[in-house]
């Protein structure tokens, strides 16, 4: 089942209908949907499908050739380079035809002359009617090809970086399960619809043990794969996404659990923040370059993985491995903070909250935290959000929301009209509480 993807197909059909040569690079983390994409853009047109691998140029433009020349009714002959196919495809081409070559990146890795070999079937072969799609997983590789000095540097006329779908997505997939099932299913998975799809929605726990906790599972040692395509030397790096997943937030507490010098950890913090793995926070109120940072994994399969399968894989491996469900659901209430985020964002787009906000995030101070602060700064309007992933009853819920309203007199918007809201697994009363001018949502809210 192919999920979503509206937006991403429109802006390939408005490129498709240009009526001029398109190059497009098209990249993305692995698993992330990029084939599936192209696959489903490319039915019912003039297309030519390539999956490259790691066999050289030379025998890649072969397989190319020949793979094009059935669809093409081409001359069956050798080609030695892409150069010479793309000649030939461009003798019996129609009038728009769509080129994709899948997993580029594979070509740039095993041979450094692949971008100059493109750059001349771009500048000096491919006319009007070719909508060129380089597609690649290896996420530096692909955006290399963006940079200054690249010999395919000017030649895309556009770029897609794919990203996991959203919660209110895999929601879509999985709209015949209970609402608390997608959210424990993207606590695990994220928006990436090959690791959410091997979860069929039905007994939650079951199926995590199978997908997550096999050895032979293509999960199980996804993290690591990923981490040595894109980084080669990856124990340093791996040591931090461990720090972080395992609680350690700042700076000096990853650098202590790493071993790494403090001095030494925003290179590799960069590198983890460019893949999409790590994300900087500072407090909502703060300037982007506040020394009040702190950072999070940004992948909730990455969280899941280095919480509970890389601390465990011994006793996985011997059999003796028993699942810490009370753990688990105190993780799931971490990552339903950013699916609360996602809920609030989704209301403020539909007009459905009491002011537009322009700029949403965390606050903390000295040992005070408050979940979410939606800011709109012209307006001087707040909006102070508590999540909790656990059923409250109407006391329970008043009591953390005058808690919250404590907390944001220490925010320091005194002068600003401010609003204060609650997301819960389940609250009862939720009228009588919005009757007293709280704004209260739960899971029977989520569309």
């Amino acid at each position: 089942m192919f999920v979503n993807r509206k937006d991403e197909l429109k802006f390939l059909d408005s490129l498709y209908r240009s009526g001029k040569k398109e190059v497009l690079i098209l990249y993305g983390r692995r698993r992330v949907g990029k084939t599936e994409l192209v696959k489903r853009f490319i039915e019912g047109k003039n297309a030519v499908y390539f999956l490259a691998d790691r066999d050289g140029l030379e025998s890649n433009a072969r397989r190319f050739y020949r793979e094009a020349a059935e669809v093409l009714d081409l001359p069956k002959v050798e080609v030695r380079d892409f150069r010479e196919a793309f000649e030939l495809l461009k003798l019996k081409a129609p009038e728009r035809l769509v080129v994709v070559i899948d997993e580029f990146s594979y070509l740039l890795l095993t041979d450094k002359n692949a971008p100059a070999v493109f750059q001349h079937v771009i500048d000096e072969i491919l006319d009007e009617g070719f909508f060129l799609i380089l597609s690649g997983s290896i996420i530096g590789l692909m955006e290399g090809l963006m940079e200054y000095g690249n010999p395919l540097y000017g030649r895309r006329t556009a770029q897609l970086k794919l990203k996991p779908l959203n919660f209110f997505h895999v929601r879509e997939y999985f709209k015949n399960s209970p609402i608390e099932t997608v959210v424990k299913i993207y606590s695990v998975t994220g928006g990436v619809p090959m690791y959410f799809r091997l979860f069929e929605g039905r007994n939650f726990e079951e199926e995590l043990l199978k997908v997550a906790f096999s050895p032979t599972s293509i999960l199980y040692e996804e993290p690591e794969f990923i981490l040595r395509e894109e980084l080669g030397d990856v124990h340093r790096h791996y040591l931090i996404l461990e720090a972080i997943a395992l609680g350690r937030h700042r700076v000096s507490e990853i650098a202590s659990f790493a071993g790494i010098e403090a001095k030494d950890m925003p290179k590799y913090l960069r590198t983890l923040i460019f893949l999409e793995l790590v994300r900087r926070e500072v407090p909502v109120t703060e300037p982007e370059r506040s020394k009040k940072a702190r950072y999070y994994l940004n992948d909730n399969f990455f969280a899941f993985w280095f919480r509970f399968v890389k601390p465990n894989r011994g006793k996985i491996e011997l059999g003796t491995f028993e699942m810490d469900w009370d753990e688990f659901n105190t993780y799931v209430g971490r990552a339903f903070e950013d699916v609360a985020r996602q809920f609030i964002i989704e209301l403020n787009r539909a007009g459905k909250l009491p002011f537009r906000f322009t700029k949403i995030g965390r606050w903390w101070r000295k040992g005070e935290e408050i979940d979410l602060v939606a800011l709109n700064e012209r307006e001087r309007k707040a909006l102070f959000v508590e999540v909790k992933w656990k059923g409250l009853s109407e006391r329970e819920a008043k009591g953390i929301l005058k808690d919250l309203a404590r907390k944001a007199e220490l925010v320091g918007l005194n002068d600003w009209e401010r609003f204060y809201g609650l997301v819960a697994k389940n609250v009862e009363e939720k009228e009588g509480l919005r009757k007293e001018s709280w704004l209260v949502w739960d899971l029977e809210e989520f569309p």
